[in-house]
């Protein structure tokens, strides 16, 4: 069977039509690593979190005034710092023996870099300031991502609005060292499986 170069030439250009098609991604503001770094910060700086009332009494958790990026878990964070302490949670300011309203210090990152050779930069060219990029040419570097958490709160009774006491700023940091050797060779970058639990061992019974 012989075929017409007439009629095979317009399928050879859909094809190459067809070959041409891309999809794309959307991207979240912040990696997975700084994701994992601001909860584990926010999970270091609730340890063994206590409030200057009797254990048992109920909490309601006023996070108005707590703003700022992955602020849900930690609010979560707190609120079961609390449980574990032997407080209950009150779903509401009427059904609680105090209010427990929460702010915000800091959650978020910090990054520092130390490398020896020459970092990559970026020099003018002309009067214009035309600017040419000159990359990375080191024998060593190291980077440090660092989440930094810190919170802090105050306590009222819920009916006068008679202050309770105070929590003072609870601060918690959890670091990523990586380094790179001959701008080829890195390690101790983070990595968390499928499955796995970090931080902990197992879910708990209750």
């Amino acid at each position: 069977m012989i075929l017409n170069a007439r009629a095979v030439l317009p399928v050879l250009g859909l094809l190459g039509l067809a070959a041409c098609a891309s999809t794309s991604e959307t991207y979240p503001s912040r990696t997975a690593t700084e994701q994992l770094l601001i909860a584990r910060a926010a999970d270091r700086a609730v340890e063994g979190l206590t409030l200057p009332i009797p254990a048992g009494s109920r909490v309601f958790v006023d996070d108005t005034y707590f703003r700022a990026e992955n602020s849900p878990y930690a609010v979560s964070a707190i609120r079961n710092a609390l449980s574990d302490a032997g407080y209950a949670l009150a779903p509401n300011k009427a059904e609680a023996d105090a209010v427990f309203e929460l702010r915000v210090g800091a959650l978020s990152l910090e990054q520092m870099r130390r490398v020896f050779g020459l970092p990559d930069m970026r020099v003018p060219i002309n009067e214009s300031f035309n600017v040419v990029s000159i990359p990375e040419l080191s024998v060593y570097s190291r980077r440090d991502r660092i989440g930094i958490a810190e919170f802090s709160g105050f306590l009222y009774e819920p009916k006068t609005g008679a202050p309770l006491g105070a929590v003072l700023p609870m601060t918690g940091q959890f670091r990523i060292r990586s380094h790179k050797l001959l701008m080829i060779v890195a390690w101790g970058q983070q990595t968390v499986d499928p499955g796995e639990r970090d931080p902990g061992d197992s879910w708990r019974q209750f």
